[in-house]
């Protein structure tokens, strides 16, 4: 092994290690008075609908069943707990957009989204997940600058990338960085990401496991 791999190695091996733990669904709130004691530190998945969040999730764990995966765009109605180790709680958040539903419940989705960010003192980030083929659009930057407004601290993750070439992915990283400072409350880095090849989950991995040891 060269110096750079053994590296690479010692730098994700908390993030590994961390999501080797056992992780369960806990539970879907549809109101904030469901949401379980802020105990421990929390880490949220946002991002239009469709954009992979469950997929993510169960990426994560190697497990193809422990968040619910659907092709019909806002099939997460509610914010979908997971335990992991007792040491984090993992939130899966309504996908916001393009939502097939009726427009009250899309409205009622994204009331419960906003007094969960701004009001959840132990949710340490929220992953906003992006199509890398798509970039960030209009929608995406709404939610951003609420979380600005909101001070609550986010980081993009750039999803799908083995569905672009590497100069297209290179270019979509560069853009997205550009449009992030404009935002106050959006963490520098941004993480890449495919579920279906399993790429760069290690990066993502360490950020949550040294978020849960904060």
């Amino acid at each position: 092994m060269n110096e750079v791999n053994a590296q690479q190695t010692e730098n994700f091996s908390l993030g590994r290690d961390f999501f080797n733990k056992k992780c369960t669904f806990m539970l879907s709130v549809a109101n904030l008075k469901q949401l379980p004691n802020g105990d421990r530190s929390e880490v949220a998945f946002a991002g239009r609908s469709n954009v992979g969040k469950s997929s993510l999730i169960n990426a994560l764990f190697g497990q193809k069943k422990l968040a619910k995966t659907s092709s019909t765009p806002g099939r997460t109605q509610q914010l979908n707990y997971f335990n992991l180790d007792d040491k984090l709680y993992l939130v899966d958040l309504p996908g916001y957009g393009f939502a097939k539903a009726p427009k009250d419940i899309v409205r009622n989705w994204q009331q419960l989204i906003n007094s969960y960010l701004v009001g959840r003192p132990n949710l340490r980030r929220v992953f906003l997940l992006i199509d890398s083929r798509h970039g960030i659009k209009k929608i995406d930057s709404e939610i951003m600058d609420m979380l600005d407004k909101a001070a609550v601290t986010y980081q993009i993750v750039l999803t799908k990338v083995d569905k672009i070439s590497a100069a297209a992915l290179d270019k979509i990283v560069k853009e997205t960085q550009q449009q992030l400072k404009e935002h106050t409350a959006a963490h520098v880095s941004v993480l890449k990401t495919s579920s279906e090849k399993n790429l760069f989950l290690d990066e993502l991995k360490n950020e949550i496991a040294e978020l849960a040891n904060f």
